[in-house]
């Protein structure tokens, strides 16, 4: 009788934010350091936020539509509410953060880093990630018109009752990949689904795909 391989959850870090100072600066330029800081309806439309770092702020109900993201550090960072119908964000670093309810269009995060980072509810119309090094990530109830994944390498992800519309998984390095009680109507890389971890219904859905991968034919 063959042992039911173990799979690992992803570790997350809970925020501790307290004593933070509020930020009400209207320009905001490349380079900055924002610390213990909170942010309430700010708009960084169209800013140049390049190679800042958010360590330890609040972000509510902000804007980033077109900001200039490349490079961003977000470090132990809440973003909550946040709007970006085009976000920039190139080669950004997300650790220990939790993003809560984002409304994003296009998310544009390829070469990103992510670790100990949770994103819970929300719609996010394309989530490109690909490329992107990834360790302990948890998304949960969000809706994702496209997961891009691909090329991403991935330790201890978790899409717990997502709906997704099309999942990318092509030339990515998985390990404990949960993609269990998740919805997703399309799955492009089924040759790179090794590290996946998938319930009985998503295996029986999956079924047609994986056999004609094999070049199994099913009568």
């Amino acid at each position: 009788m063959a042992l039911k391989k173990e799979h690992r959850a992803p570790r997350l870090t809970p925020l501790d934010l307290h004593d933070l100072v509020e930020n009400d600066d209207a320009f905001f330029g490349p380079g900055e350091t924002y610390d213990g800081q909170q942010f309430d309806r700010t708009s960084f439309d169209d800013a140049n936020l390049t190679s800042t770092d958010f360590l330890e702020c609040e972000l509510n109900g902000v804007t980033l539509n077109d900001t200039e993201l490349r490079g961003v550090r977000f470090r132990g960072t809440a973003l909550n509410d946040s709007f970006a119908p085009i976000m920039k964000g190139a080669r950004t670093s997300w650790r220990d953060t939790e993003i809560a309810s984002p409304r994003w269009g296009s998310a544009e995060l390829y070469d990103s880093s992510w670790q100990s980072v949770r994103i819970d509810g929300g719609k996010i119309d394309f989530l490109n990630l690909r490329a992107a090094k990834i360790i302990d990530l948890q998304i949960s109830d969000c809706i994702i018109g496209e997961l891009d994944l691909g090329g991403a390498k991935i330790t201890r992800m978790s899409l717990k009752n997502c709906r997704i519309g099309t999942l990318d998984l092509q030339q990515a390095t998985l390990k404990d990949l949960d993609l269990r009680t998740t919805e997703f109507r399309t799955l492009n890389g089924v040759g790179s689904m090794s590290g996946t971890i998938l319930d009985d219904y998503q295996l029986g859905l999956l079924a047609p795909i994986l056999a004609a991968h094999l070049g199994i034919t099913i009568e």
